[in-house]
């Protein structure tokens, strides 16, 4: 689809990912981009427009459809890392995971599925990981929530189909953002990222794979179960 001339919503956009999907849309000619955040406050450049949007708040979600009534592209990026790790701690983060990972998302396509399709049909994007595919001993809840999502993807794309929405499945390795600062790993760049994303509307692909590390899980997945998980 062309982005050019398009309005656009933001979920997460105050900073990381988020800030970098908005910033690409401006940058690839959208005509407005709203910019969804639990504190619009931080939405600081003039160019996006701050929308109050908490996804695990229900109203929020219903305002923000009936706002932003002319989007035609909506990007499910906002998520959090909060769950324990396999064997200890609580499991209190682990579920908020599953609400904002996988529950919020499914909320936000539900109540945005309306629009896209009363403004041609446009296009879902939502903001996966190579965790979908494979998950590890440290962050096991925010892999499953991540896997909860990437189905919910897939059964988007057949669900809306018939009213002509392109839906769209980013995955990427490890990239440069706040929560990985302290990580010494290979990381992308939050402007990658958008900007592959951006193609991918443009070329109406359904699935993105940003980095050598989501290209390489992707391809194991038909493979032998010990080469996605080796001892």
């Amino acid at each position: 689809m062309e982005i050019k001339g398009s309005i656009a919503l933001v979920t997460g956009a105050s900073r990381g990912i988020g800030l970098a999907f908005a910033r690409a849309l401006l940058s690839h000619g959208a005509a407005k981009v709203y910019a969804g955040a639990r504190r619009p406050q931080d939405i600081t450049e003039p160019e996006l427009e701050p929308l109050l949007l908490d996804v695990t708040n229900h109203r929020h979600i219903e305002a923000a459809a009936a706002r932003a009534s002319d989007a035609s592209i909506v990007i499910n990026n906002a998520g959090i890392i909060a769950g324990p790790p396999l064997l200890s701690g609580s499991l209190d983060g682990a579920r908020r995971e599953m609400e904002v990972n996988y529950l919020a998302p499914w909320a936000v396509s539900r109540a945005f599925a309306p629009v896209l399709a009363a403004n041609g049909g446009g296009a879902l994007v939502n903001m996966l990981s190579a965790a979908s595919w494979r998950t590890n001993t440290r962050t096991p809840g925010y892999a499953a929530s991540k896997a909860a999502e990437w189905s919910l993807t897939n059964a988007l794309r057949l669900g809306l189909r018939e009213q002509g929405t392109l839906v769209v499945a980013v995955h990427v390795g490890y990239v440069d953002t706040d929560a990985t600062k302290r990580l010494d790993v290979p990381k992308v760049s939050a402007a990658e990222v958008a900007d592959k994303t951006m193609d991918a509307i443009i070329r109406d692909d359904c699935e993105v794979l940003v980095d050598e590390a989501a290209r390489h899980v992707r391809s194991l997945l038909s493979g032998p179960l010990d080469q996605l998980y080796p001892g």
